[in-house]
């Protein structure tokens, strides 16, 4: 079984707990994908891993030619008996290389569209146009948001047998608040510089205009010149390999301006505890993990009103949905979840609620495991 993504991190950060799972069920699993820091951790975990040096981020269209060549080459070379795609650019490269090369069973995860219903049609178009072609190429789609269901089979026809609706989950061992001792809160929070009346806005993701940074930049202001008891603690690193990178210079004003950026971290359960209430200002999603991190560890959770979001954040009850693009109404939702700080137990104890009822990783592993099953 090879599981092909764009970058070893995603093998690492995102699926390593199904890789293993599937290990576990008794698959010979290969992670493919360009080689990278990652690789050591993969091998940690007994997962061998098969380098595309064509795969890059990049959308260079004689690049991506030569990753597909390289693709098919290497799968006829080893002869899977699944392949499974994730990520945009494996998801269409890898379906059609995967049936050139004759895998037996090629297996697509639906991540979250590139576009959506509301976007303009010269951005739905070449996204849509790619994806049906692709779709041609696989046996089954795992599908993670229901909205993209609806588009799959009623809007681009991709035959309702082959698509199915996956979900997505996380740990919900590893994500326990019960599990964190309150001096590890209190240490964070001290390493933040929070004060003690301060309520601590967490925001976790890499620092790109596509996240909504700018706005929750721009929302942070609003709330501390308006007098609010807020500190706003971005978890995530700088990507200035993307063409949306947030200016270091405006993130250089904003920690002026009493935001902190706390980096990439590897301690995630103990940041989400020394959080208050949880923020998201993405502009697109496809089924946000670090909001159903949120959810699991207990937090209200402000976010913008789209596709993914939607699927976490149940609006007045976990937590806030507001517009997109929209610092004002980022900062009106902060400040609504901040005078209702006596609801903020109840509020967090229907967010974990949810997570154990739709979040959990287990579900997803099974529902991948029964595709495969399916097609034995």
């Amino acid at each position: 079984m090879v599981h092909l993504t764009t970058t070893d991190m995603s093998l690492d950060w995102l699926l390593a707990p199904q890789l293993r799972a599937f290990a576990a069920a008794g698959y010979d699993v290969v992670g493919m994908s360009a080689a990278g820091p990652h690789v050591p951790n993969l091998a940690a975990m007994g997962i061998p891993h098969v380098d595309v040096p064509g795969f890059t981020r990049s959308t260079d269209p004689l690049q991506d030619l030569r990753a597909f060549v390289q693709l098919v080459r290497l799968l006829r070379r080893m002869r899977p008996d699944i392949l499974h795609t994730h990520n945009p650019k494996p998801g269409i490269l890898g379906r059609i290389a995967g049936r050139l090369a004759r895998v037996p069973l090629v297996v697509n995860t639906q991540h979250g569209l590139y576009a959506q219903p509301t976007d303009r049609w010269q951005r739905r178009l070449p996204v849509y146009a790619a994806e049906r072609v692709a779709a041609c190429f696989s046996h089954v789609e795992l599908v993670q948001n229901p909205e993209d269901v609806d588009t799959l089979v009623h809007t681009l026809r991709i035959p309702a047998r082959k698509v199915r609706l996956l979900g997505n989950g996380i740990d919900l061992d590893h994500f326990d608040p019960d599990r964190i001792d309150p001096a590890v809160r209190a240490a964070r929070r001290a390493e933040w510089g929070v004060a003690d009346d301060e309520a601590v806005v967490g925001v976790v993701g890499r620092l790109v205009r596509e996240k909504g940074i700018v706005e929750i930049l721009d929302a942070a202001h609003r709330l501390r010149t308006g007098g609010h008891p807020a500190r706003i603690v971005v978890v995530g690193p700088a990507d200035p390999g993307k063409a949306d990178a947030v200016d270091a210079g405006a993130v250089r004003r904003a920690a002026d301006d009493g935001v902190v950026f706390a980096g990439e971290r590897t301690d995630m359960p103990e940041c989400y505890a020394a959080m208050d209430l949880f923020l998201t200002a993405s502009w697109r999603e496809g089924f946000p993990r670090s909001a159903m991190e949120a959810a699991a560890m207990r937090l209200p959770t402000v976010a913008t009103d789209i596709r993914g979001n939607r699927q976490v954040v149940d609006d007045g009850v976990t937590g806030v949905l507001v517009p997109v693009r929209d610092p004002e109404g980022l900062a009106g939702g902060v400040r609504a979840l901040l005078a209702r700080r006596d609801e903020w137990p109840s509020i967090g104890a229907a967010a974990r609620t949810r997570a154990h009822t739709d979040f959990d990783q287990r579900t997803v592993i099974e529902r991948t495991l029964a595709a495969y099953r399916s097609r034995s």
